[in-house]
């Protein structure tokens, strides 16, 4: 009797969560597909009383995506992005990796002080410590007598890092964690010391937790406007590049090279979600398992 009430209600449940992941999906592939579409239409086809907003484009218009590389000048913004993010990116790892790992298998003095002070940055929000990020900063450049820590984008790359460096060392200290100690000890008897062992068998075990990594924080850093827009002036980033394209477009109803500023922006984090995609679900599914 219980067998036979366990199963309507196993079945609900099992629907349900279809349903409700359904529902997710649709609510987010239809408004990407939509900008997609968007970007392909001409001007004319957005304004009018007969045109509807769901409608195809009569034609692929590519003219818009020429026009806001060339004209609103998205691809030196695209380009000032890939060399923020790939530096942010290469910057938090050489810091976090080594660190997460120590803090994860060895045992030292001022362990458990490191380990408060990485949890306790998971607290702190960037923005709210950006104004003194940059008057620090311009009252360093005043003393230099010249613009060397503001407008530079290794430093913007910088921040970057180092806001994302607590969440980081705390994700792969925990995966580190989980990994058998027997790897170690079978590199310690063929003669590898502590940073080779770390390079050559540990890291690469993590390379699941390390993708999971890498793909938060390029989406944290790639669509980063605050900081970007509060350090930086004249390297703009996409993310400042497109707000100055929406409000130009918008207030001249060029909407077409509007969306198509969005699909530049959008179109890299998308390529790169589906070619991780298994790797991402591994490195969210394995940090939880004990070796």
């Amino acid at each position: 009797m219980g067998k036979k009430n366990r199963k309507p209600t196993s079945f609900i449940y099992k629907l349900f969560i279809y349903v409700a992941l359904f529902a997710l999906a649709i609510s987010i592939i239809i408004p990407v597909a939509w900008v997609f579409m968007a970007s392909l239409k001409q001007n004319s086809e957005f304004i009018g009383a007969n045109v509807s907003p769901w409608a195809l484009p009569k034609e692929f218009f590519f003219k818009n995506f020429v026009v806001a590389f060339r004209d609103a000048n998205m691809g030196t913004f695209f380009l000032n992005s890939v060399i923020v993010t790939a530096l942010a990116l290469i910057l938090l790892l050489v810091l976090a990796l080594p660190a997460s790992y120590a803090l994860s298998r060895f045992n030292f003095r001022g362990k458990k002080i490191l380990n408060m002070g990485f949890m306790a940055g998971l607290f702190v929000n960037i923005s709210y410590i950006v104004i003194p990020i940059f008057l620090m900063l311009s009252e360093v450049d005043k003393a230099l007598g010249m613009e060397f820590l503001l407008n530079n984008r290794f430093v913007l790359a910088l921040v970057y890092a180092s806001s994302a460096l607590p969440f980081t060392v705390y994700l792969l200290s925990g995966y580190f964690q989980t990994l058998p100690k027997g790897f170690e000890e079978a590199a310690y008897i063929d003669g590898c010391g502590y940073f080779k062992t770390m390079v050559k068998i540990m890291i690469p075990m993590a390379k699941p937790s390390i993708i999971t990594v890498i793909l938060f924080n390029f989406l944290s850093f790639w669509n980063e406007y605050i900081i970007a827009y509060t350090l930086m002036d004249g390297n703009d980033t996409l993310a400042m590049g497109l707000k100055n394209l929406m409000a130009v477009e918008k207030t001249a109803t060029n909407y077409g090279i509007m969306y198509a500023g969005l699909v530049i922006v959008m179109l890299p984090t998308l390529i790169l979600y589906i070619a991780v995609q298994k790797r991402l679900t591994e490195g969210m599914t394995l940090g939880g398992l004990k070796g």
